[in-house]
C-alpha cells in the first residue's frame, strides 16, 4: 500500500481508543435511556475499523449519533484537567467521559479543520463536524450545566467519517495527510452553528 503524502504538521497523539455497547444509563420521563456513552479503553493492540464504527462499538440512537459522517468521535485529553479544575467534579472526568472513541493529544478544535484527512494504521479518517451536546452526557456526568458549558467553551471534540477502513493500532500517533488550507476549523463551525 502506498504511503500517504506528508504534510509538515505535527502528529496527533493517541492517548486511548475506547468502545462500548449500549446499556441503560438511567431514566427520562419514566422510560429507560439507552446509550453507549460509557466508553472503555481497548486492551488489544489493534482493532478493526469499518465505515460505521470500531469493532465492539455501537450507538444507541442513530438519529443523533453514528452513521457514515459520525463513525468515530475524538476528544482532546487536554480538556479533561480544565473541566476538572473548573467544575471540581468527584470523581474527576477521565478517558471516555465524553463518550469519545479516540482520546487525543496535541490538537484542539481551533486547529483541526473540516475535511482534514488523518492516517491511522491502514485506515483513513476525514474530519466531518463538531459534536453537538447530548442530554446523555449530562446524565452520566451528573452535571446538567455541562451542555451549556460545552457550547460556551467550544470544547466539543469532532467526528470523523471513514474514507478507508482497516486494522488500526490502539497506540502511536495519527498523521494529518491531507488538508484544505481554506477549510474552517471545528471551533469556527461550532461558533457558526451556535451563534457564539
Amino acid at each position: 500500500m502506498p504511503s500517504p503524502p506528508h504534510l509538515d504538521l505535527p502528529p496527533v497523539g493517541l492517548v486511548s481508543v475506547n468502545v462500548a455497547e449500549p446499556t441503560i444509563i438511567g431514566t427520562s420521563r419514566g422510560r429507560p435511556v439507552l446509550s453507549a456513552i460509557g466508553k472503555r479503553p481497548v486492551v488489544a493492540t489493534t482493532i478493526r475499523l469499518s465505515t460505521l464504527n470500531l469493532d465492539g462499538d455501537r450507538q444507541a440512537d442513530l438519529t443523533v449519533h453514528g452513521g457514515p459522517d459520525k463513525a468515530v468521535y475524538a476528544y482532546p485529553s487536554e480538556h479533561l484537567p480544565r473541566w476538572n479544575a473548573e467544575l471540581g467534579v468527584d470523581p474527576p472526568f477521565g478517558i471516555g467521559t465524553f463518550g469519545e472513541n479516540l482520546t487525543t493529544s496535541g490538537w484542539l478544535e481551533d486547529e483541526v479543520q473540516i475535511d482534514d484527512v488523518w492516517a491511522w494504521g491502514d485506515a483513513l479518517l476525514q474530519v466531518s463536524q463538531p459534536r453537538s451536546p447530548c442530554f446523555k452526557l449530562a446524565m452520566t456526568t451528573g452535571r446538567p450545566d455541562i451542555l451549556r458549558r460545552l457550547v460556551e467553551t467550544g470544547r466539543t471534540g469532532w467526528y470523523f467519517r471513514v474514507l478507508r477502513p482497516g486494522t488500526v493500532p490502539v497506540a502511536g500517533p495519527l498523521t494529518v495527510v491531507e488538508r484544505n488550507p481554506h477549510a474552517p476549523t471545528i471551533l469556527q463551525v461550532h461558533r457558526q452553528f451556535t451563534g457564539g
